[in-house]
């Protein structure tokens, strides 16, 4: 019994290894002109750690993630990113910014449904 569940343990480590390493990655002016510079699909995340919508939004884009391994996720932190907001005119958490390159292809804020987000950011792909 021991057995069983010390490998139960063991795949759902690695699971968890295997989702972090396609997390998102902090926005920073490099990371977007080199996705940029590589012509992928870019999706800006401006989240929040207390905003339900974001929660709601995360899975199905760490999903997509996966799916397509082209696809650039960099997040912007709502609370202390101010300067970032102003430059890409957002007003609210949850909004999602794609690029396909270097163009603006698709903008959402505050949605939540799977099939609207997936849509959204298939535009970049």
């Amino acid at each position: 019994m021991s057995r069983i569940i010390f490998t139960t343990l063991l795949a759902a480590s690695l699971v968890v290894l295997t989702v972090s390493a396609q997390a998102a990655q902090p926005f920073t002016p490099e990371r977007l002109a080199e996705a940029q510079r590589a012509d992928h699909g870019i999706v800006i995340d401006v989240t929040a750690p207390w905003c339900p919508t974001c929660k709601a939004q995360r899975p199905v884009i760490a999903g997509l993630e996966n799916d397509h391994p082209q696809l650039v996720v960099l997040e912007i932190d709502f609370d202390t990113s101010k300067d970032l907001l102003k430059k890409f005119g957002v007003q609210y958490q949850s909004t999602l910014i794609v690029f396909k390159g270097s163009n603006e292809v698709g903008r959402s804020t505050g949605v939540s449904d799977p099939v609207a987000v997936t849509d959204l950011i298939k535009k970049a792909l």
